[in-house]
Parts: structure tokens; sequence; C-alpha cells
């Protein structure tokens, strides 16, 4: 059987999605009362790292421990893929020695490369496109605070990136309403728009339009990893699309405040709404853990409850 991957978030369905946040609640509940879980024992985790990190490589490793099985850490500095190996042959090779790999690359097209050829399955753990991972953890999040997602309003503020891209694949299938306001020549490429349905998707000029009344204000950096020649013009074409306690007010009484991090207090955030208490960031990024190994389990074991 070929195997199963997780390469951008429309890979899995709405019903798939729901098993998986069920699974995430029952899992994070044997981990905080230190109750031994591990479906994955003897299992191997090979993560493949172009792009530095530190919530992707910390979330996965230790998820996999947790589980019961190993995790090995490769860097393409570290690799013959440093040194021009075919993405297809460490493919091959890998995929012949581990059970499930992850990756976290710059161009999606590596990732779809890797997985065309892997005899096991293929997470992306972020790419120029796409981040899965995250707004699946995001919404496990939302839904611990505020209960189901759908029919909701999240608001994006800043650069149309690759997390931006993943939330309006996430409204097509969970069917919310996504905001999103970028500056003038950031905005979001049409035809994602059109492909992930454009009826769950607004662009809004005025990024305090876009907040208002909504149930979740989310950002990222204006400076994404690969575009660092850019920081100073960034900088000043998104200082209007700062997250700040004024665009909190306009959003829903109970909104919540969400960031990938790692966070520029001062540029895409003020520190009173991250340090806030509206901000749920810390349990964001917790739940990346939780997420990532029903993630896991599901692509080796299938359902198990």
């Amino acid at each position: 059987m070929k195997p199963r991957h997780y390469l951008q978030f429309s890979d899995f369905s709405r019903a798939e999605y729901e098993y998986l946040l069920e699974r995430t609640r029952w899992i994070k509940a044997q981990f905080k009362q230190y109750k031994a879980y591990h479906p994955l024992a003897d299992r191997t985790l090979a993560m493949i790292f172009e792009k530095q990190s530190t919530r992707t490589r910390l979330s996965f490793e230790a998820g996999m421990q947790q589980l019961g099985g190993a995790a090995i850490f490769l860097s393409t500095r570290d690799t013959q893929l440093g040194r021009g190996e075919p993405v297809e042959d460490m493919a091959q090779v890998v995929s012949r020695m581990v059970d499930i790999v992850m990756i976290r690359t710059f161009e999606q097209a590596i990732l779809e490369r890797f997985a065309g050829v892997s005899r096991v399955p293929v997470i992306n753990g972020l790419s120029n496109e796409y981040h899965p991972c995250q707004v699946m953890g995001d919404i496990f999040t939302f839904i611990e605070h505020r209960g189901p997602i759908n029919g909701r309003t999240v608001a994006w503020i800043g650069d149309s990136n690759n997390v931006c891209n993943t939330w309006m694949q996430a409204a097509t299938i969970f069917d919310f309403n996504l905001h999103v306001s970028t500056p003038p020549g950031y905005e979001v490429e049409t035809e994602r728009a059109g492909i992930y349905g454009a009826r769950h998707f607004e662009h809004f000029a005025d990024p305090m339009e876009a907040a208002r009344g909504a149930d979740l204000v989310t950002t990222d950096v204006w400076t994404s990893m690969g575009f660092e020649a850019e920081d100073a013009e960034r900088k000043r074409d998104f200082s209007d699309w700062q997250v700040d306690a004024d665009m909190m007010k306009l959003a829903g009484p109970d909104a919540l405040f969400m960031h990938c991090l790692p966070a520029h207090r001062g540029e895409e955030v003020s520190a009173d709404v991250i340090d806030g208490p509206q901000s749920v960031v810390w349990d964001e990024a917790e739940n990346r853990l939780h997420t990532q190994k029903a993630l896991m389990e599901f692509l080796l074991l299938g359902k198990v409850a």
C-alpha cells in the first residue's frame, strides 16, 4: 500500500481532522496525567531540516519519544543533500531505514518529490507555501478555549505567507470565515482564494476592519526565513499592520490572540497583546506537541479508537 502523506492542510478531510483533534485531546490528557502511552515503540522518525527550527524540532522529537519511538535529526548541511544529492535518491534510502519522515524546507516541491518515492509517510514541518502542522495546532487551541471553530471568524493580519495560505485551506474544510489584511503588494495570491473557497475568504485593505468582530486574531513575523534581505523594506511597509490593544478592542469580546512564534514585540504585535489576557500563544506552542503526536499515530497506525 502507498503511504499516506501530510504535505498540506487540504490532504485530510473534515472527518479525519475531527478524529485527529479528538485523539489530540486524549493524548494530551495522558501527558498531563503522567500516563505512559507508547503506541510507536520501535518506530523511528527522521527529521530533515533545511530551515532552522526551535518549536518544530522540539515538538516532533519530544513527541516521538513520548510515543515510545526514536527521532533522528538530519540537517541538509550535514547530509549529502547539501552536496547536491538528488532528493529522490535520499528519499529512497531514508525511507528504507525509518518509519516516518518530517521535512522542514523551503520549496514545497522538495516535499512532493521526496514523498513521490518515499516508502513511508512524509510530513510537512514547514515549507515556503504551507505550514499545516501549525494551523492544526492552532485550531485545536481555539477549540480548547472557545469550542467549535466552524461559523467563527479568524482575522489574519500581516504577510500572506505559508501560515496564511494554510488558514485559507482550513477555512474551507472547517467552514469558518477568514479575514485577511496585508499591505499593498503583499496580498494573497488570488488563485489561492479561488482554489480554497472564496466564500470563506475576504481581503481587507484596513487591518482594523479585518479584525472587527473576529473570534481569533492571529499574525506572524513580517520577515519570514528566506526574506531577510527585505527586512528594512518590510518593516516600513508593514508598520500599520501591528496587532495592538486598539485592534483587539475591535475584535469580538472573547477574541483570542495567536502567534506561531518566534515573535518580535513592537513589530507585528505589541507586548501588551502577546503578554496580555487574550493571548494563548503558550498553549498554542505546546499544542503543536500533542497534535503532531496524534498525526504521527494516525499516519503510522490509522484510526486506533
